[in-house]
């Protein structure tokens, strides 16, 4: 058994050590149950081989590539994605009193096991909020397909209403969320780059940031196609940026965009990359970065190895230093943000059913 990166030994929330899927309590009377979906990573590098026919949908990726995504797996030893997101669940359930199931496209616990479970247990309605915050056919379209086409068996009161959250990247508790682990670690690492800082790091988010270390806000990278046939994607990374600098008090020369993690596939991806934009950011005489990725909300390996090991080297080959924001993990403002989501779903109440039972 894989030690728990969260440090819970037995009770740990990695996807095959509890049961993603739990009997509503008795105590509680409701048919509304939430759903929530995730990527899903691999327990362990021999797994890639497995776990990248799921991402490509069977699509055979070239040897080298395979190779290259085991040894950045291997790099980081282990990948807490699925532990966060149990443990948000676990947060928000908590929060709400209401169940709270997850769903993995890729990887285990899945989304059609979460999705039969649900059924099992006849829920009447199902809120389902994707932990990819900005609205892509690339992520969110892939995780709606994934629920609405689970195959149900038995009678009809089998089915549910599928309330789907297409999009959450302006919810303003995310953005305050972000922005106290950005005040928080660029306070730290302006400090170390001799920097200067004025404000507060408390939760009041008063003062403003006016160090010299610059900040580079991130987000995965998608095909530039998506975006040329009216993807939202790009436009709501950068909102949702803005959002967070507003709330951290960044002055606007403090803080650049750019889109990481792109393809080994082939094709064109967005940017400008990191890389472009650290080579930018040294040209204007800058010896240091500091990245805060908002395009994800917890660890995994576009964190743990593309920023922490990638990154970090590039940076150190320029002849400069690199510093980087907490995820958001197991932080109670994303779950007050995901519960705000559920709240403002129940309060709008039901709406006429279509075919699966879905609604948006």
């Amino acid at each position: 058994m894989t030690a728990c990166p969260l440090g819970l030994a037995g009770a740990c929330y990695c996807a095959n050590q509890i049961n993603a899927f739990p009997p509503a309590p008795a105590a509680i009377a409701t048919k509304t149950a939430v759903l929530l979906l995730a990527h899903g990573t691999p327990d362990n590098p021999d797994q890639i081989p497995e776990y990248l026919r799921y991402v490509t949908g069977g699509r055979p990726l070239p040897p080298q590539v395979v190779v290259e995504i085991r040894h950045r797996y291997s790099l980081i030893g282990f990948s807490p994605l699925a532990c966060w997101t149990l443990l948000q669940a676990d947060q928000l359930s908590q929060e709400l009193k209401l169940p709270v199931f997850v769903g993995m496209r890729n990887w285990k616990p899945f989304i059609a096991d979460a999705v039969k479970a649900i059924a099992a247990q006849k829920f009447e309605r199902v809120i389902a909020i994707c932990l990819a915050p900005q609205n892509s056919r690339t992520s969110v379209g892939l995780y709606r397909s994934a629920v609405t086409g689970t195959e149900l068996t038995g009678n009809d009161d089998a089915h549910f209403e599928l309330d789907f959250v297409d999009e959450w990247h302006d919810q303003p508790l995310l953005a305050k969320a972000f922005a106290e682990n950005l005040r928080a670690g660029w306070a730290k690492a302006n400090a170390e780059y001799g920097g200067t800082f004025s404000g507060t790091t408390s939760g009041t988010l008063s003062g403003t940031l006016s160090g010299t270390l610059p900040i580079i806000f991130t987000a995965h990278s998608v095909p530039a196609r998506t975006i040329t046939e009216g993807d939202p994607y790009e436009a709501q990374s950068k909102e949702t940026a803005e959002l967070v600098a507003k709330a951290a008090g960044l002055k606007d020369d403090a803080w650049t965009f750019a889109f990481q993690s792109q393809g080994m596939s082939g094709g064109q991806w967005i940017g400008p990359t990191v890389e472009e934009t650290i080579l930018g950011l040294k040209t204007k005489g800058h010896r240091g970065v500091f990245i805060h990725p908002v395009g994800f909300l917890c660890d995994h390996v576009e964190v743990l190895y593309d920023i922490d090991i990638f990154f970090k080297q590039f940076v150190e080959k320029q002849g400069m230093r690199l510093w980087r924001a907490e995820s958001l993990n197991g932080s109670k403002m994303l779950t007050a943000a995901l519960a705000e989501l559920v709240r403002s779903r129940v309060a709008a109440g039901g709406a006429g059913q279509l075919g699966y039972g879905e609604r948006s």
